[in-house]
């Protein structure tokens, strides 16, 4: 963790009434007066936590973080069974970031998003691009059929045979993985729903570093972590996000002028670097680091310093 900053505590804080009885939380770290960020957070459904603060130097940067609908300290929270999804979207994602920008009277701010954070960057910054300052993405996803394909019918369990196999325990002979933990998850039986949520997380955090790593498991194997991210990944997952096949690609035209930095491990299972390739071919604002030794996990080898070189860069 020598690449981190030092811990640091929030100064402002508040909730952001974004419709449909949704109320997210904010809160902003560093200097009051510095160059603004903005953290996306994985999952979806994963919140945010402390350390995200530290990627930035905080006497350079005005740091802002935020739980994504559902999830973290936002209300209502995901965990209650009865919660509507309904108005829990990719697109009313990416217009509480607008508002949230507009409630903090920020011009323009950085993003700063890993695995479905990358998502959530490109969907708002191609659609509010003069707002958008720099980008720094790790761990590439773009919620593309061939990535759901890879990572929940097959394709990565060739490499965790053992994690994989527990993992389809719970589905029926021919179904798919997809849609038959999404029953699971919104079925009638609560024990049933909580079995799905932790199968569903523990599978992810068995792939999510190049190296077992015990804090990694016990965290995505935590019945307060696993509900909200699995239902809210099943959500998004079975709806494709609300995007077009290959979109974020696509219309990667409107970052232009955008300058992004991607940071990518080499042997990341779970968002691998193909990806990362695709969105660097068709972004030339942005430049790609595929670290040698690395998974998907922040906390692989070389995650944390390039990523402290990439903020660090763009506070000058």
């Amino acid at each position: 963790m020598a690449a981190l900053y030092p811990p640091i505590e929030p100064h402002e804080h508040g909730f952001l009434d974004v419709g449909a009885s949704h109320r997210v939380y904010w809160e902003i770290s560093g200097n009051p007066v510095g160059k603004p960020v903005v953290v996306l957070h994985g999952g979806p459904g994963a919140g945010t936590s402390p350390v995200q603060r530290r990627h930035f130097d905080p006497t350079a940067y005005r740091i802002v973080l935020f739980d994504q609908r559902g999830s973290g300290r936002s209300t209502p929270h995901v965990s209650d069974p009865d919660a509507d999804l309904s108005a829990n979207t990719t697109w009313h994602l990416v217009a509480d970031m607008e508002r949230l920008r507009e409630h903090l009277r920020i011009d323009r701010w950085q993003l700063f998003g890993g695995s479905w954070g990358c998502t959530l960057a490109l969907a708002y910054a191609q659609s509010h691009p003069a707002r958008v300052s720099e980008i720094i993405l790790r761990g590439v996803f773009l919620l593309r059929p061939s990535e759901l394909d890879w990572l929940y019918r097959g394709g990565a369990g060739a490499l965790f045979p053992e994690a994989w196999a527990d993992f389809r325990a719970l589905v029926p002979d021919g179904a798919d993985p997809l849609a038959a933990y999404q029953e699971l998850i919104t079925g009638p039986d609560q024990d049933a729903r909580a079995a799905a949520a932790l199968a569903w997380s523990t599978w992810e955090g068995a792939a999510v570093s190049l190296l077992p790593h015990p804090g990694l498991v016990a965290q995505y194997a935590s019945p307060g972590f696993a509900v909200p991210f699995a239902r809210i990944a099943l959500h998004y997952f079975t709806h494709a996000g609300w995007l077009e096949d290959d979109q974020l690609l696509r219309d990667a035209g409107r970052l232009a002028g955008i300058p992004g930095r991607i940071v990518q491990g080499r042997y990341d299972i779970v968002c691998p670097p193909a990806t990362a390739w695709a969105l660097r071919q068709v972004w030339p604002d942005s430049r790609l680091a595929i670290l040698p030794s690395a998974g998907h996990a922040a906390s692989d080898p070389g995650i944390l310093e390039t990523l402290r070189e990439a903020t660090d860069e763009f506070a000058r």
